[in-house]
């Protein structure tokens, strides 16, 4: 079977998906706007909670409704693997490393991964077409998914707080204060999202 989109319309559930996207987002923002992802030296349990939320609701979203994995289903893979295209911006946690606002633990493996990534997304893209491929896709979503998951984990054991395992003079608050708090709050788990919806097509659309 081919990995193509599918032209069946699904007018109640986009129009939901679109409304729990519209307010993950004003949470994240008024979050962020708040101050209540700034948690140090308390452990960074909000931030977290936030992060990790949406990508719960995702899983047991599919999971468990037939009619949200039919959406998903319909999704184009070329556009959602051009959307990781924004992952570029993660040079900003590099110039924030040389301005010693974040510690190079962090920074450096987060940022040049995910500009890896970003640049690497548009030739992805325009790859997935007949022959697709399979392996090359999954590699790069994997790869992808690895650089969320490893800036996520090195970002709070690089943070002042109890678990801050790595922390040191500097540490990764910046973090969870507005504007780059919408990163791990928003942003990360959109592009998880995306990476895992693009490895479960592929696996359950084989040829």
């Amino acid at each position: 079977m081919a990995l193509s989109s599918s032209a069946r319309p699904f007018p109640g559930i986009r129009s939901l998906v679109l409304a729990v996207l519209g307010a993950w987002f004003v949470f994240a923002l008024a979050g962020s706007l708040l101050g209540i992802f700034d948690s140090q030296p308390r452990p960074p349990i909000p931030l977290g909670v936030t992060a990790l939320g949406p990508i719960a609701v995702f899983a047991v979203w599919y999971l468990t409704s037939l009619g949200f994995r039919e959406f998903v289903s319909t999704l184009n893979l070329r556009l959602l693997t051009f959307a990781q295209v924004w992952r570029v911006v993660g040079i900003v946690f590099v110039i924030l490393y040389w301005r010693s606002a974040l510690p190079g633990v962090f920074a450096l493996p987060a940022g040049l991964g995910d500009v890896a990534i970003g640049i690497t997304a548009p030739v992805v893209a325009w790859l997935w077409k007949p022959p697709y491929p399979r392996k090359m896709f999954v590699m790069w979503n994997l790869l992808g998914s690895l650089d969320l998951v490893l800036a996520v984990s090195l970002g709070v054991l690089s943070s002042a707080t109890p678990v801050g395992l790595l922390a040191g003079d500097i540490s990764t608050r910046l973090m969870g204060q507005f504007p780059l708090s919408l990163i791990p709050t928003f942003f990360v788990p959109l592009f998880l999202i995306f990476h895992l919806i693009s490895l479960d097509r592929v696996r359950r659309e084989r040829p």
